[in-house]
Protein backbone atom coordinates (compact mmCIF):
# COMPACT_ATOMS: atom_id res chain seq x y z
CA UNK A 1 0.00 0.00 0.00
CA UNK A 2 1.62 3.53 -0.88
CA UNK A 3 0.91 5.67 1.90
CA UNK A 4 1.96 10.01 0.76
CA UNK A 5 2.92 11.82 3.83
CA UNK A 6 3.54 15.50 4.59
CA UNK A 7 3.97 17.69 7.65
CA UNK A 8 4.11 21.24 9.04
CA UNK A 9 6.49 21.86 11.41
CA UNK A 10 7.82 25.04 13.40
CA UNK A 11 11.26 25.62 11.85
CA UNK A 12 13.92 24.30 9.44
CA UNK A 13 16.37 24.68 12.65
CA UNK A 14 15.00 22.59 15.50
CA UNK A 15 11.77 21.32 13.66
CA UNK A 16 8.38 20.53 16.39
CA UNK A 17 5.97 18.72 14.53
CA UNK A 18 2.61 20.88 14.10
CA UNK A 19 0.65 18.97 11.79
CA UNK A 20 0.93 15.28 10.04
CA UNK A 21 -0.97 14.19 6.94
CA UNK A 22 -1.40 10.60 5.57
CA UNK A 23 -3.36 9.58 2.07
CA UNK A 24 -3.47 6.32 1.66
CA UNK A 25 -3.71 5.10 -2.06
CA UNK A 26 -7.12 3.61 -1.45
CA UNK A 27 -8.63 6.53 0.06
CA UNK A 28 -7.81 6.20 3.54
CA UNK A 29 -6.73 9.84 5.12
CA UNK A 30 -5.00 10.17 8.65
CA UNK A 31 -4.55 14.46 9.77
CA UNK A 32 -3.39 14.97 13.33
CA UNK A 33 -2.42 18.48 14.32
CA UNK A 34 -0.78 18.71 17.92
CA UNK A 35 -2.00 20.98 20.36
CA UNK A 36 1.29 20.71 22.44
CA UNK A 37 3.96 21.93 19.69
CA UNK A 38 6.79 24.53 20.28
CA UNK A 39 4.67 27.65 19.24
CA UNK A 40 7.25 30.11 20.38
CA UNK A 41 9.88 28.46 18.31
CA UNK A 42 7.59 28.88 15.01
CA UNK A 43 9.30 31.07 12.18
CA UNK A 44 7.81 34.08 11.01
CA UNK A 45 6.43 31.97 7.75
CA UNK A 46 5.32 29.23 9.58
CA UNK A 47 3.35 32.05 12.01
CA UNK A 48 1.99 34.16 8.37
CA UNK A 49 1.33 30.22 6.20
CA UNK A 50 0.85 27.45 8.39
CA UNK A 51 -0.84 28.79 11.55
CA UNK A 52 -3.70 30.01 9.82
CA UNK A 53 -4.41 26.85 7.95
CA UNK A 54 -4.98 25.00 11.17
CA UNK A 55 -8.82 23.88 12.79
CA UNK A 56 -10.38 22.83 9.20
CA UNK A 57 -10.50 19.26 9.97
CA UNK A 58 -13.12 18.34 12.83
CA UNK A 59 -11.29 16.23 15.71
CA UNK A 60 -7.74 16.66 14.30
CA UNK A 61 -6.14 18.47 17.74
CA UNK A 62 -4.69 15.92 20.08
CA UNK A 63 -1.16 15.69 22.34
CA UNK A 64 1.80 14.50 20.67
CA UNK A 65 0.81 11.36 23.18
CA UNK A 66 -2.22 10.89 21.65
CA UNK A 67 -0.90 11.71 18.43
CA UNK A 68 0.93 8.16 18.50
CA UNK A 69 -1.53 6.44 19.88
CA UNK A 70 -3.67 7.56 16.79
CA UNK A 71 -0.96 7.23 14.01
CA UNK A 72 0.14 3.67 15.63
CA UNK A 73 -3.56 2.48 15.12
CA UNK A 74 -3.71 3.98 11.61
CA UNK A 75 -0.84 2.17 10.68
CA UNK A 76 -2.03 -1.42 11.93
CA UNK A 77 -5.14 -1.16 10.14
CA UNK A 78 -2.92 -2.27 7.07
CA UNK A 79 -3.16 -5.94 6.11
CA UNK A 80 1.07 -5.58 5.50
CA UNK A 81 3.65 -2.55 5.88
CA UNK A 82 2.90 0.53 3.72
CA UNK A 83 5.52 2.67 1.45
CA UNK A 84 5.32 6.10 2.27
CA UNK A 85 6.32 8.10 0.38
CA UNK A 86 7.75 11.60 0.88
CA UNK A 87 9.26 14.74 -0.43
CA UNK A 88 11.32 16.01 2.41
CA UNK A 89 13.54 14.13 4.97
CA UNK A 90 12.43 16.02 7.51
CA UNK A 91 8.64 14.74 7.17
CA UNK A 92 9.82 11.01 7.98
CA UNK A 93 12.08 11.70 10.45
CA UNK A 94 9.06 13.45 12.34
CA UNK A 95 6.67 10.59 11.52
CA UNK A 96 9.08 8.55 13.20
CA UNK A 97 8.95 10.98 16.00
CA UNK A 98 5.36 10.57 16.05
CA UNK A 99 5.47 6.65 15.90
CA UNK A 100 7.39 6.19 18.64
CA UNK A 101 6.81 9.20 20.56
CA UNK A 102 10.04 10.42 21.44
CA UNK A 103 12.94 11.72 19.09
CA UNK A 104 14.06 8.92 16.93
CA UNK A 105 15.53 9.59 12.99
CA UNK A 106 13.70 6.50 11.55
CA UNK A 107 10.28 4.95 12.18
CA UNK A 108 10.14 1.63 13.09
CA UNK A 109 11.69 -1.04 10.47
CA UNK A 110 8.46 -3.35 10.84
CA UNK A 111 5.79 -0.48 9.74
CA UNK A 112 6.83 0.80 6.48
CA UNK A 113 9.63 0.95 3.42
CA UNK A 114 10.52 4.95 2.84
CA UNK A 115 10.59 6.15 -0.54
CA UNK A 116 11.66 9.72 -0.95
CA UNK A 117 10.93 11.53 -4.20
CA UNK A 118 13.91 13.64 -5.24
CA UNK A 119 14.07 17.24 -6.50
CA UNK A 120 14.11 15.51 -10.28
CA UNK A 121 10.45 13.73 -9.97
CA UNK A 122 8.52 16.70 -7.71
CA UNK A 123 9.99 19.50 -10.11
CA UNK A 124 9.14 17.18 -13.47
CA UNK A 125 6.32 19.72 -14.63
CA UNK A 126 3.81 16.47 -15.21
CA UNK A 127 4.28 15.99 -11.52
CA UNK A 128 4.00 19.67 -10.51
CA UNK A 129 0.62 20.17 -12.91
CA UNK A 130 -1.39 17.29 -10.91
CA UNK A 131 -0.09 18.35 -7.81
CA UNK A 132 -0.88 22.11 -8.61
CA UNK A 133 -4.66 20.76 -9.61
CA UNK A 134 -5.26 19.55 -6.29
CA UNK A 135 -5.09 22.86 -4.47
CA UNK A 136 -7.94 25.16 -3.57
CA UNK A 137 -8.96 28.39 -1.78
CA UNK A 138 -10.09 25.79 0.92
CA UNK A 139 -7.37 23.60 0.88
CA UNK A 140 -4.09 25.57 -0.13
CA UNK A 141 -0.22 24.71 0.57
CA UNK A 142 1.18 24.47 3.56
CA UNK A 143 -1.90 22.88 4.92
CA UNK A 144 -0.18 19.02 5.73
CA UNK A 145 -3.12 17.17 4.60
CA UNK A 146 -4.09 19.28 1.34
CA UNK A 147 -0.40 18.75 0.45
CA UNK A 148 -0.71 14.98 1.00
CA UNK A 149 -3.08 14.78 -1.42
CA UNK A 150 -1.23 17.03 -4.44
CA UNK A 151 1.95 14.63 -3.65
CA UNK A 152 0.02 11.75 -4.26
CA UNK A 153 -1.78 13.49 -7.72
CA UNK A 154 1.88 14.52 -8.90
CA UNK A 155 3.43 11.18 -7.84
CA UNK A 156 0.52 9.19 -9.60
CA UNK A 157 0.62 11.77 -12.86
CA UNK A 158 4.41 11.63 -12.91
CA UNK A 159 4.32 7.18 -12.78
CA UNK A 160 1.46 6.88 -15.60
CA UNK A 161 3.81 9.33 -17.48
CA UNK A 162 6.82 7.89 -16.99
CA UNK A 163 5.48 4.28 -17.68
CA UNK A 164 4.25 5.26 -20.86
CA UNK A 165 7.77 6.84 -21.46
CA UNK A 166 9.51 2.85 -20.65
CA UNK A 167 6.68 1.23 -22.95
CA UNK A 168 7.64 3.05 -25.78
CA UNK A 169 11.38 2.11 -25.28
Amino acid sequence: MLVFLDTEFTDFAKPDLISLALVAEDGREFYAERTDYRKNECSAFVHETVLPLLGRVPGAACTSKELTDRVRAWFAAFPEPATVIFDFGTDWHLLAVAMLGRPQKNPPADFATPLYLDSHTINHPVFEKAQNLIYTQDWPPHHALADARALMAGYRAWRDFMERIRRIK
